[in-house]
This record gives C-alpha cells, structure tokens and sequence, in this order.
C-alpha cells in the first residue's frame, strides 16, 4: 500500500527541493491529495532513485566517510537515548501494522466460515465462487512478492535519523537532525524564531510544544515556571525532539520584530577576496549570538587607546549561522566620503581574535517570505554581498520559485566571488545566474534592468535591487517604467 508524504518530507528523502516537487505536481507528473503525495508515484516519477542516493542516506555516507568523527555524530546521528526512544516508536509503529493485518487475517477468516455454513445450508455456486475467492485472495496477500516500497523504507530511516516539526501558527515545516537543538534546526531551516542568547539563559526562545516528545540535551540555567511545564512548554535552545512535533512558537514576521543589539565580537579571519576587497570574518559569543534576517546592515566600530573608527555594512552571510558573520568590505566606497573602518581593514588594523563592537540590524532589505512569486536579484559590485545572505537563507528555507541573478561588474574585481554563484547554479536546479560589466553604476543598472525586462517574466518577480546609488536609481527606474508594481520592488543603496 502506497504511503503518504508531506512535500517537506518528501524533498528531504530526495535531496531535492519542494519546488522542483511543486513543479512536477503544476504539469501534472505528479498527483497531489490535500497537499500530499504518494510513496509509489515518487518512485515511478524518480525510477533510478537508489537509497545510498537519496538526502536522507547522503548523511549516513559521510558519517561512514568521516570514520564517525565526534562532531559529525552530534550533528548527524541522535545520542543513545534519543536514538533508542526513536527506535521504540518505529518499533510500536511496525507492531501496530502488524496488530492490524492480523485482525483483518482474522476477519478474512470468519467470513469464509460463516460463507461455509451458509452454502452448507443452502448450496449456492455464487457463494462458494466467494468461498474460493476469499481464500485465493487472502493466500495471495501472504505470499506476495511484491516489490518493497523504497520511498516508504526511507522514510522509515529517515524518521529515525530526524524528526520532523510542524510551526503553528504559521503552518513552516522544518526537520532537526540527530541531536541539534530544535533552535538551531530552526535557524538552519530558514526561520526566524524568536530567541536570545541562543544557550539557555535568557529564556526567550521557549515554546509550547503541541504534540510530541523532547528530550533536554544541552543545561539550561533559565528556570520555568510549574505552570508553563505543565502547560507543554520547553526551552527550544537546550531541547531536541524525539519524535514529529507541533511546536507553538513565535517568528519575526518583519525587520520591525528583531531588536536592536549590542554585542562584542572577535575577529575570526580577514582574507582577500581580490585585491581590493576584504572578507571579514567575526565570531559572536556563543552566549550573545545577532539574531538578524537576511539582508539586513550592522554597524561595526573599534574603539581603543590608539584607534576609533565605525563602518556600516550589510551581512554577507546567512542568518542560520548567528555565530559567523561575514562582510565584504572593498577599498574606497565610490564617493567624496571616506570609509575610515575599510581603510583601517586594509592598512592592517584588525587582527585575529581582535574585539569588534556590533550594533543592529538595520534595513528593510529582506525578503517577502510569504509571496508566491519568483526572486530576481539585480547586483553591481559588492552589492552582491546582501544578495549572497538573500540567496543562502532563500535556499535554506526551500521557497518555492526560481531564483535569478543578474550582477554587472564596474571593476575588474567585480566578480570577486562568481564561482559562488557557479556553484549554486550546478547545485540547484532553480538558481540561474549572469555575469555582466559596465563602464559605470547608472550604465550598469540600465543594463541589468534590461536584461531583465528582456527575459519576459519579469512582471511574475520580486525583484531586489543593490549597489550604489547610480545603479539603484537606474535599475529601479527602468523596472518601474516597465511596469514592475512598486511592491514587487525592494532597493539597498551601499
């Protein structure tokens, strides 16, 4: 019997996205009921579909590859515990199957009794037709052949190996992986929850948990009240889940729901991109992490007995990882003001493990997460640096859509990371890229703008626009004067 799946489920088991599955389900390869699919129609849609193949197995080979190294079994495999509580589930699950099939075994068999008094009783060939009916029927069932369902036997694995968790109110899907904290499953996947320090003290990340088991797997010192665990609430920073959850748990919904913040970090590394851009590496506490959505500005400064200087710059990095932040800072910023913090970076100012002050987020430069429509993103130089946190936290929540880039270089070290992109456009069947240049910023945001326009499904787009200010004022004219409606528009000024 074919077993149904979420789509979220499903594309974990396939290492694809739910777009791709979307899609299919849009042309008709693949019937849909109420939202789900069936585990045969993903194996004839996907015939060469091998388990050591499959997202959920790819972690199971590179534990074997990693000879079980300690980190790669506290992020992959569930601990002991949690791995035989799992295990004792599957286990009550495959009983209760086999519960069922022995009282229809047994229904089977009281019907063709009571079929053989009655034809006893008065000869009938119809009954004793259904007499061997029955018999041939239920002879069959026990010995069949019938080739294992490999999608629902991955399941079966995966479910061991993850639990999947259902977001009320906002209806988000999302997996935790051996024994990851919930938070940090959630932040892998894209969401933004809402939480603090990030290990178990501040309390701002406790949730009530629905439906489901979860087991504490790292110490807590923030006390909750009787009332709130009786209730079903947990911490989702210091807890994993043991099996499928419905968690209760409030989301930033827009830039106006994440606070600002304070917090001193270490510089990690600073490594050249090109010869005149920087990759600034800083590491935040792992007690006091910047909780922050993609797209989003911070603003750095350094203050000491022989240095002050402050710079603003967009997170170039995903806001999965609140610990590791990183920006492309270039030398000079293109106009009559001086960037006082890259001319420091440059000069050698900034060492590792040296302290930097971080204040925000700032900017409305973030995604629609909630829109149906396809991403366009329009890039000149290190305008690519809040499109690279865009992409990354977009493909980290599996939107639906295709994703687009134009970016138009004005220098020759324009391009600085465009194996990057390369390498999204091999690894994601939604994401398509083009590399193009341009004397100058407005020249540039004419031209990708067009290109744009050019493709004709423009209109179908969010489109985000950013770089410098001539650029910005180009591109957004032209889609503007194209008919792009005005909140299908979002703009960044560097």
């Amino acid at each position: 019997m074919a077993q149904l799946l979420t789509l979220s489920r499903a594309a974990h088991l396939l290492g694809v996205t739910r777009a791709v599955l979307q899609s299919r389900i849009a042309a008709g390869d693949l019937p849909s009921h109420d939202g789900m699919v069936a585990s045969e129609d993903l194996e004839r849609l996907f015939p060469d579909l091998r388990l050591e193949d499959s997202g959920a197995f790819e972690r199971i080979t590179r534990i074997r590859e990693e000879a079980f190294g300690k980190r790669i079994r506290e992020r992959v495999l569930p601990n002991q515990e949690v791995l035989a509580q799992r295990l004792a589930a599957q286990s009550e699950e495959l009983e209760e199957v086999r519960r069922t099939l022995a009282h229809y075994h047994d229904l089977l068999e009281a019907l063709r009794e009571r079929i053989d008094r009655m034809a006893g009783a008065s000869p009938s060939e119809q009954l004793a037709e259904l007499a061997r009916f029955i018999d041939e029927g239920l002879a069959g069932v026990l010995a069949s052949e019938e080739p294992a369902d490999k999608v629902a036997i991955m399941d079966n694995v995966l479910r061991v190996m993850t639990a999947q968790v259902k977001v009320k109110p906002s209806g988000h899907e999302f997996f935790v992986e051996g024994s990851e904290t919930i938070l940090a499953a959630a932040l892998r996947a894209g969401l933004a929850p809402s939480y603090g320090c990030g290990n178990g003290n501040c309390g701002l990340c406790k949730a009530r948990i629905v439906s489901g088991q979860t087991r504490q797997v790292l110490n807590s010192d923030y006390p909750l009240s009787a009332g709130e665990r009786a209730q079903g609430y947990a911490l989702l920073c210091s807890h994993t889940a043991v099996s499928d959850l419905v968690v209760e748990m409030l989301e930033a919904q827009s830039p106006d729901d994440i606070p600002r913040q304070e917090i001193v970090a270490r510089v990690k590394s600073v490594e050249p991109l090109s010869a005149d851009i920087l990759l600034l590496h800083l590491q935040t506490p792992r007690g006091n992490r910047l909780r922050f959505l993609a797209g989003q500005r911070v603003a750095l400064s350094v203050s000491g007995s022989t240095a002050n200087f402050r710079g603003e710059y967009p997170v170039a990095s995903c806001p999965c990882d609140d610990r590791n932040l990183l920006f492309h800072i270039r030398r000079g910023n293109g106009d009559d003001e001086r960037d006082e913090f890259a001319d420091r970076l440059f000069a050698g100012a900034l060492k590792a493990n040296d302290a930097v002050s971080l204040f925000g987020p700032f900017g409305a430069f973030v995604l629609r997460k909630d829109s149906p429509r396809d991403l366009a993103f329009l890039a000149c130089d290190t305008g690519f640096a809040p499109v690279k946190s865009l992409v990354e936290h977009a493909v980290a929540s599996d939107l639906p859509g295709l994703i687009r880039l134009v970016w138009v270089a004005t220098r020759p070290d324009g391009h600085y990371l465009e194996n990057q992109c390369r390498a999204w456009a091999d690894a994601l069947e939604t994401f398509s890229h083009v590399a193009l240049t341009a004397p100058d910023a407005a020249a540039a945001g004419a031209l990708a703008a067009r290109r744009l326009i050019g493709e004709g499904d423009f209109m179908s787009r969010d489109a985000y626009v950013s770089g410098p200010a001539g650029f910005v004022a180009a591109a957004a004219g032209a889609l503007a004067s194209a008919g792009l409606p005005a909140d299908q528009l979002s703009t960044e000024v560097l």
